[in-house]
């Protein structure tokens, strides 16, 4: 039975109010820790942060929209080419660097609109940073399902994948209800027992560990690390933060729609968008990846009906809690590396195809040889991994590379080329 509608203001009944801030858990768990899994960073941090930075936007927004906000994808590439040339800390300094970035863009909202976001990134940018997103990842997915922990293929290893991928995407498909918003964790789990179940009859299969279970106490606080800051990670995630601001754009957007409110005017862009920037800089701060509001959770509330802020606020108080069972965060980190590869070569398309619906939907006309050129340099610069490197003095280098450079130069074509009879015929939003 469809439970009654709760708005953004209405605190349910206890008896109701626990089981529906746990249903959000579920949505966003699966996503949530797959990111810091990826980059090397701890899932019980990117708990507490997620938790934490969703109490943070629940506050910038007055209570009046209800978003969970948990790990960007979008953040991935430059999150392991910068903690790669770098260090972790360096990319860490870009996220908080990217939070006060979207703060500045919030306040330029407020003053100004949203006509130069428009003309500075239509879709036909937007949509194919999103592309090159998603695409950028995909050698990480196959290397995690297909090698073993030596960089040599590995039938066992694809094998898992396999398995995870097929049940995930059978999920993702079949499943109907609130169980279509967390086909990711469906697959994870599918993912872990059948290795389990092979590695006890077979030797190659043999791979979860669970020696760091048993070593690790109960509870404890998340590892917390220092940011360190320099120009080239800051600029990095600014540039690619262009793209999540527009992906925030358009999933408050949603969020409107479906419960029936314009959050663009009340509480106002500039304070949603203030407290995804404030989330993100206060994950990066603690050690956790940069945050973004979940359509995953849009979705439970779709399918729900159930609107309640404070059922987003208590999802975000279970979250802050799961990250002080310590055990639980050393078990998540048993999760063998081709089941997580199994589920990113879906994630990870999807990623890529949610660029192309944002072309697709926006009405892109691809005749118009402006918007295919300025798609094809994008594609090839940001896939094929283009970079731009050059040393400022004897002991600093700036660099710029794959989906940032590719988003500078989309911009600048799209600044550059003459617009067709009619300007604009088309916005993300």
């Amino acid at each position: 039975m469809e439970p009654e509608m709760f708005g953004p203001r209405v605190r349910p009944p206890l008896g109701q109010w626990i089981p529906l801030s746990i249903q959000h858990i579920f949505a966003m768990f699966g996503a949530t820790i797959l990111v810091p899994l990826l980059t090397g960073l701890d899932p019980a941090t990117a708990l507490f942060t997620a938790g934490t930075g969703t109490l943070i936007y629940i506050l910038c927004t007055g209570a009046q929209v209800p978003a969970f906000l948990g790990s960007s994808f979008a953040f991935i590439p430059p999150i392991i080419s910068i903690s790669a040339a770098y260090g972790m800390p360096y990319a860490l300094g870009g996220a908080v660097t990217a939070g006060i970035f979207y703060c500045i863009v919030g306040a330029i909202i407020k003053v100004a609109g949203t006509a130069w976001l428009d003309r500075a990134l239509p879709p036909v940018v937007i949509g194919s940073v999103i592309v090159v997103i998603g695409l950028n990842l995909a050698p990480t997915a196959i290397n995690m399902a297909m090698n073993d922990g030596n960089g040599n293929y590995s039938l066992p290893m694809f094998s898992i994948a396999l398995f995870t991928l097929a049940v995930t995407v059978a999920a993702n498909i079949f499943l109907k209800g609130f169980f279509s918003t967390i086909p990711i964790l469906f697959g994870l789990i599918s993912g872990y027992l059948f290795t389990l179940i092979m590695g006890s009859f077979f030797p190659a299969y043999h791979i979860i560990d669970f020696d760091i279970v048993s070593k690790t106490p109960w509870f404890g606080l998340p590892h917390f690390a220092v940011p360190r800051f320099n120009g080239v990670a800051m600029l990095t995630f600014i540039i690619v933060s262009l793209a999540t601001i527009c992906e925030h754009l358009g999933d408050t957007l949603v969020t409107s729609k479906v419960v029936g409110q314009d959050f663009y005017k009340k509480p106002g862009l500039h304070r949603t968008l203030a407290g995804d920037g404030l989330a993100t800089a206060w994950a990066a701060l603690w050690g956790g990846p940069p945050n973004t509001t979940y359509g995953e959770n849009i979705g439970v509330m779709a399918i729900t009906k159930v609107y309640s802020v404070w059922v987003i606020g208590g999802a975000a108080v279970v979250a802050v809690t799961l990250s002080f069972f310590r055990k639980f965060g050393a078990l998540i980190q048993t999760i063998p590396s081709p089941v997580m590869g199994g589920i990113s070569m879906l994630l990870f398309g999807i990623i890529a195809s949610s660029g192309l619906r944002t072309i697709v939907e926006s009405g892109v006309d691809y005749k118009d040889k402006r918007n295919l050129t300025i798609s094809s340099v994008i594609f090839v610069i940001g896939i094929g991994g283009g970079r731009l490197a050059f040393n400022l003095s004897s002991d600093v280098r700036f660099e710029l590379a794959g989906v940032a450079l590719a988003t500078v130069v989309g911009i600048i074509l799209n600044l550059l080329f003459p617009v067709a009879k009619g300007g604009y015929s088309s916005k993300i939003r």
